[in-house]
């Protein structure tokens, strides 16, 4: 028999060797609050399939685990391909980007056509609901790399990838017929993945996915108009680029063409930049440049770029920090907890700060504040400051684009900007690379460089870094006049060989491994490429280091 401790229940079981997960769980009558879709064993993550011969601590999550979300939005991704192919046998998907709560998807007809008719996403529709009422289940096969493609659809785009990844075998899931690699595992058969839907959006289609508070129920279309024009806008540079995937990046760095592409999507990224100085400084009467962003966007080095093109436009920035404008420790409001909430923007002092904006508009001059972040008390230190003809605030920080924060400031007195890196490359036609792992990545780099923080203090801290994005930077997003998309689409190969190192830091035994083994494996089908050429302007400096510019 084998001793299994079951985390779920808070006890050790005997079970004989050889028994599914699945069959565990029955054995048990274990019951989470939704479906059981996969467990997490000795701090991996593996499928319901997954069969246990050694004594093992497990874990088992449903939809509202992380872990959770994913193997279920993987699933769904598997069965509107299936349905794709069965409705539109000669038609390519591609799933492109997260955008109003769902993900953006593309079909490709054989005519090079790329318009869906409501028809045809009706009958795709229509399949999808056909396979989830049949519960047919996901065949899972381990295969040799080297015959990935005699058994991979070859409209997945994946076999590439695969073969040159240096893997002796590779894990494909089978449905009707169609074969492909999801760089993870699935629910035990459709029936399980009953909860979403697909629209018509722009000129594919929008495929709805489950709340994360409520999994019963569909997440709302939110119109994210100016969001998805970036989407569209990098989507033409990775052509300018000829980087439409990452095998495509790949073969760049192995054929030596990888710091002209560095070169093209930095030139990119500050023909925007200008772009953006210059709708500042056509627009009349503007005073107050918001720039707001979630973490890790390289909100330091786009202001200070910003700031570089502005004085070009014969004007003079100003920065000013938000921070300052904190109220003191004692008034700062609480969370659910019952712990400071810093990232409230009640923990800013709104009224002050609207009345010093406003005397700064007015052509006053103001006594700026600043934070004494040991004692938690606002001083002024004799920091005076009045506007001239010319000069412009740069105000950087969390709630720069809360209409709250600036409620006594004329709209036409504000220019707002929100950056993060919204897009990047997709490792193939099914799988995109995910904006959060980008950050993600970005600020277990920096923080391990200029913080000390290791990359478990990193992954422990993100979840609630997530959730106050969520809370406070995500919903004001469309209130911004331009989004600068900052992703660049070498970033991963050149942080790759510095994320590894601290990655592979992360003990085995602590919480933190399940996610820095799949962010390894992630980052495990980039090939290297060297950060010494990265330009010392680059976004990419603010984490990777060697910034020409002071923080």
């Amino acid at each position: 028999m084998v001793l299994l401790n079951i985390t779920n229940i808070g006890k050790t079981i005997e079970v004989e060797p050889g028994k599914t997960l699945a069959e565990i769980a029955d054995m048990i009558g274990l019951k989470l609050k939704y479906t059981i879709l996969g467990g997490i064993v000795n701090n991996k993550v593996v499928d319901l399939s997954f069969r246990v011969f050694q004594p093992k601590l497990i874990t088992f999550f449903d939809i509202t685990h992380p872990e959770g979300m994913r193997v279920y939005t993987r699933s769904l991704r598997f069965l509107l391909y299936v349905a794709v192919k069965e409705v539109l046998p000669t038609a390519k998907l591609e799933i492109r980007h997260s955008v109003s709560n769902g993900v953006y998807c593309e079909v490709e007809k054989e005519d090079g056509t790329i318009e869906l008719s409501e028809t045809e996403i009706d009958k795709i529709r229509y399949k999808m609901r056909e396979l989830t009422g049949a519960s047919l289940p996901f065949v899972r096969e381990d295969i040799e790399a080297s015959k990935a493609e005699e058994k991979i659809d070859k409209d997945a785009g994946q076999v590439r990838l695969l073969e040159e990844h240096g893997e002796l075998y590779t894990t494909v899931h089978t449905l009707l017929g169609h074969t492909v690699a999801l760089y993870g595992g699935l629910v035990p058969h459709t029936g399980v993945v009953d909860v979403y839907d697909i629209m018509p959006y722009y000129r594919g289609m929008l495929l709805r996915v489950p709340k994360k508070d409520d999994p019963t129920q569909i997440s709302d279309v939110i119109r994210q108009d100016k969001m998805f024009s970036v989407f569209m806008e990098f989507d033409e540079w990775l052509k300018t680029l000829r980087v439409e995937s990452l095998t495509d990046l790949n073969d760049h760095i192995a054929h030596g063409d990888g710091n002209t592409i560095m070169q093209i999507a930095e030139a990119l990224h500050e023909k925007k930049i200008a772009a953006i100085a210059d709708l500042i400084k056509q627009r009349e009467g503007v005073k107050f440049v918001m720039i707001a962003g979630p973490s890790s966007s390289g909100k330091t080095t786009f202001s200070k770029r910003l700031a570089l093109q502005l004085m070009v436009n014969g004007m003079t920035p100003i920065n000013l920090s938000t921070d300052d404008y904190f109220v003191n420790r004692e008034d700062t409001p609480r969370d659910e907890n019952g712990d400071y909430d810093f990232e409230a923007v009640e923990a800013i002092d709104i009224k002050f700060f609207n009345e010093q904006l406003s005397q700064l508009l007015n052509g006053e001059e103001v006594d700026v504040p600043k934070f004494d972040f040991k004692t938690g008390k606002r001083t002024f230190v004799g920091n005076k400051l009045k506007m001239k003809e010319g000069d412009v605030l740069v105000i950087e920080g969390t709630h720069a684009l809360t209409p709250q924060l600036t409620y006594q400031i004329p709209r036409e007195s504000k220019f707002g900007i929100y950056i993060c890196p919204l897009a990047s490359i997709n490792l193939d036609n099914l799988t995109r690379l995910h904006t959060t792992d980008n950050r993600l990545i970005r600020r277990m780099v920096r923080d391990y460089a200029t913080r000390g923080y290791s990359a478990k203090d990193t992954i422990a801290r993100w979840p609630s870094v997530r959730r106050g994005e969520d809370k406070y930077i995500y919903p004001n997003q469309e209130y911004a006049d331009v989004m600068f998309n900052t992703a660049l689409c070498y970033e991963l190969s050149a942080l790759k060989p510095l994320a590894e190192s601290i990655l592979l830091e992360v003990g085995r035994n602590t919480p933190q491994y399940v996610e820095a083994r799949r962010l390894l494996k992630l980052l495990s089908y980039f090939k290297t490429l060297k950060g010494d050429a990265v330009p010392p302007t680059s976004i990419i400096r603010e984490f990777l280091g060697g910034s020409s510019f002071e923080y």
